[in-house]
């Protein structure tokens, strides 16, 4: 049985700015800014939600299918894909547009400024959720708006369970759209700024939330993570970073050791560790996807962080 991957298979073009954010930005003067930020440092990686949290759980051994629209640029990643055994079964190939694009700036104090061209990830509502009983959980990540709203309709018609992860996705959505989401999934996962915003237009609280699915997870960046589950708030260190490089993909290393918990049935707090080791891993390397570890190496980490083994 697999983990299905609903969200984007994009290329990030990375930028560091070697200052801060805040220091040319005049917070009120916003409604008239043009800022311009020299970018000494560029690359081009591979990334999109669903690719990265693909590839995370290929380190850790799990079976995880993306399932995403790319377009007519798209034959390296799928060569890549192909390299890393990585399925590309319920990846769609659209020859009319380009495949999904991220621009992201990231300052000295980790802050990142994104714009994201979505391309063929528009076409996302065209892929369908399968119903031949290979699919035991899923994810819905970042994806095309009609697509995100389809896929949570076909999980809960087949009755497979899923997490509900909008990221910035998040403010396509109404607070019904959102409550919808929400009443199909089984587990929810954001982060803390996404909170508070789901929290907005859903007019419920974290708790209220809380109680309609299995579990609510908050990432809170470099304070950890909260798991709201069984009426109970567990707090969740992270584990320690070695040196922090870049915090592109960290999320979707947190989501992928995320399923593995799920997929395995392990406690709350050894998912929630396993995330937190994940995204420590990653941010020690620059990109969504140039980290390596493999199943014994993470078991290492986590045994190092938390004094015991997750498998």
């Amino acid at each position: 049985m697999s983990t299905l991957i609903c969200g984007s298979i994009a290329y990030d073009s990375i930028m560091v700015f070697p200052g801060r954010f805040a220091d040319h930005i005049l917070p009120h003067q916003v409604h008239i800014l043009n800022v311009a930020f020299l970018v000494p440092e560029l690359r081009r990686e591979f990334g999109g939600c669903a690719g990265n949290i693909a590839y995370n759980g290929r380190l850790l051994g799990a079976n995880m299918l993306p399932m995403a629209s790319v377009g007519k640029d798209s034959q390296p990643y799928l060569d890549r894909l192909d390299r890393l055994h990585i399925s590309r079964r319920f990846v769609r190939h659209s020859e009319a547009s380009y495949t999904a694009q991220a621009f992201i700036t990231t300052d000295a104090d980790n802050n990142q400024i994104t714009a994201f061209h979505p391309g063929a990830m528009s076409e996302s509502h065209l892929n369908r959720i399968p119903d031949d009983g290979s699919i035991a959980l899923g994810i819905i990540a970042p994806d095309g708006r009609d697509g995100m709203l389809q896929h949570a309709e076909q999980f809960a018609a087949r009755g497979i369970p899923f997490v509900f992860d909008p990221g910035q996705g998040l403010p396509m959505f109404s607070g019904a759209e959102l409550n919808a989401f929400i009443e199909r999934a089984s587990y929810v996962t954001v982060n803390d700024y996404e909170a508070k915003l789901l929290t907005d237009r859903t007019q419920l609280t974290l708790a209220e939330l809380a109680r309609k699915v299995k579990a609510l997870v908050v990432t809170c960046g470099g304070a950890g993570s909260q798991v709201h589950a069984g009426g109970k708030t567990l707090q969740i260190p992270i584990a320690p970073v070695r040196e922090a490089i870049d915090p592109t993909g960290c999320g979707d290393a947190y989501r992928a050791g995320l399923l593995v918990g799920i997929a395995h049935q392990m406690d709350w707090e050894t998912t929630g560790r396993l995330a937190a080791t994940m995204g420590s891993i990653k941010i020690e390397r620059s990109g969504g996807q140039n980290h390596e570890a493999d199943r014994d190496s993470i078991c290492e980490r986590f045994n190092e962080a938390f004094g015991y083994r997750p498998w």
